[in-house]
């Protein structure tokens, strides 16, 4: 069984049945025959229905996000928020899929050549639970508008957001069978590999399944794209705008109770402003509102899941543990349910648990450095790749450091996110391949040469 429970309270919403693997193998085997038929149809038609899905969303969205608030904990603004942006992403390729993927003419001796963009076929998505609308929707939108289908595998504690997902497209009018939810536990994702309808493998989740993913892909020569964990760098300069550095980092820390891959975890401060960054974010944090997610004035809600904070806690240990200064918090809280202290460790040196491992909760890590060229130093100190970004008045300079440092993506003078008109992945342990933006709806389609002579 698949069981749902509410991390805030800790009650059990509802078990589910899982496929069986004559069930999913049939299941697969209908989505294939749902896509011979789905990749003739028109850019057009597929994003009328594109826009359906974006309207569904919208009509739905409370009763969406109170499914994802009940349970992963989000707080409800946050997730009323999360589903306003997967409509955003499914018009944005309704209305740009076609062009992104129109025939490209290319000069040679020929006649006529051209580079064509073809669909692949059916696509297995492994998604994770902490966004659990969003990353599916942004993988789902580009690649149904490029004519392909796909077969989700959500995290095990969000199954009645999977099923939803799956009902969206139903009652947006696609095919019956193009997008279709397996409820299944991972143990059972390396048949749906193996499967030979399935042409190519999307992972965003941690270092340790993407690795897994990635050899059974490899083992039958199908492609894989991979979002993996993070350590963001969060670069303050000594020029850097404080007040607006401090409120952007704690809502860059702090969104999603710091369950986010691109959320700033590692804030990389000279030190020269290091006493009052500090300062002024723990007077922050102390100040934010635990409580339910559901009601507006909460402003840090629950871990998704007990592991979850039994994980946090560790790494915080290990780091005081290991000369990590502990500013503010540092343990779980006695409310009932999932709940971990704002928290921030400050003098943070490698070796520590926090300085180099993903820290998946709300903990601040500040680092500190004497140099610009130490900043950067540190901000690639790290086997992951995700994002970062940094803070300075002077627009070059952020410029300059925002290219020497190792990720898929820098932001200066603003907080680390996905925008559907922006390609977003990483690099390093951080994995391979984009999604978004025109790279996005290219990775799953057959880069097709055409010579006419």
């Amino acid at each position: 069984m698949l069981v749902s429970f509410n991390p805030a309270t800790g009650e059990l919403l509802r078990e589910y049945r899982v496929h069986s693997p004559l069930e999913v193998s049939v299941i697969v085997d209908e989505v294939h025959a749902a896509w011979r038929a789905w990749k003739e149809t028109s850019f057009e038609s597929r994003g009328l229905l594109m826009k359906q899905a974006a309207m569904v969303l919208r009509t739905k969205k409370e009763e969406y996000a109170r499914l994802m608030t009940m349970e992963m904990g989000k707080l409800f603004r946050e997730s009323m928020a999360e589903i306003e942006k997967c409509a955003w992403v499914c018009d944005f390729y309704a209305d740009r899929g076609a062009e992104m993927l129109k025939d490209e003419e290319i000069a040679t001796d020929a006649s006529r050549s051209f580079v064509s963009f073809e669909p692949l076929g059916v696509i297995l998505a492994v998604m994770p639970w902490n966004f659990p609308f969003w990353q599916v929707i942004r993988f789902a939108a580009p690649v149904l508008m490029a004519g392909n289908a796909a077969v989700l595998k959500h995290a095990s504690n969000v199954p009645g957001c999977a099923l939803a997902i799956e009902e969206i497209f139903r009652e947006a009018g696609f095919p019956l069978n193009l997008f279709r939810t397996l409820m299944i536990p991972s143990s059972m994702v390396d048949a749906v590999i193996a499967n030979p309808a399935v042409v190519a493998a999307t992972l965003t989740g941690s270092e340790a399944a993407g690795s897994q993913v990635a050899s059974l892909a490899g083992k039958h020569l199908k492609k894989t794209v991979l979002e993996l964990g993070g350590a963001d760098p969060f670069i303050v300069l000594d020029d850097a705008d404080l007040d607006l550095a401090i409120k952007t980092a704690v809502t860059a820390r702090m969104i999603n109770q710091g369950q986010s891959c691109i959320a700033a975890k590692r804030f990389i401060v000279m030190d020269a402003v290091a006493f009052r960054f500090e300062t002024g974010i723990k007077e922050a944090l102390e100040a934010l509102q635990m409580g339910d997610p559901m009601l507006p004035e909460t402003q840090l809600g629950p871990l998704a899941r007990p592991d979850l904070v039994d994980e946090i806690e560790r790494q915080v240990e290990r780091s005081v543990a290991a000369g990590a200064r502990l500013v503010t918090g540092g343990s779980r809280s006695d409310r009932q349910g999932c709940y971990f202290q704002p928290t921030i460790l400050a003098d943070v040196r490698p070796g520590m648990p926090v300085y180099s491992e993903e820290t998946f909760g709300p903990v601040v890590t500040i680092i500190p450095v004497g140099s610009e060229a130490e900043a950067i130093r540190v901000a690639n100190d790290s086997p992951f790749g995700l994002g970062g970004c940094v803070w300075t008045r002077d627009l070059k300079r952020g410029e300059a450091v925002a290219r020497k440092v190792e990720t898929g993506a820098m932001f200066v003078n603003g907080m680390t996110k996905s925008d559907p008109r922006l390609p977003f992945g990483g690099i390093k342990k951080s994995g391979y391949g984009r999604e978004l933006g025109s790279y996005g709806i290219r990775e799953f389609v057959n880069i097709k040469t055409i010579w006419i002579g």
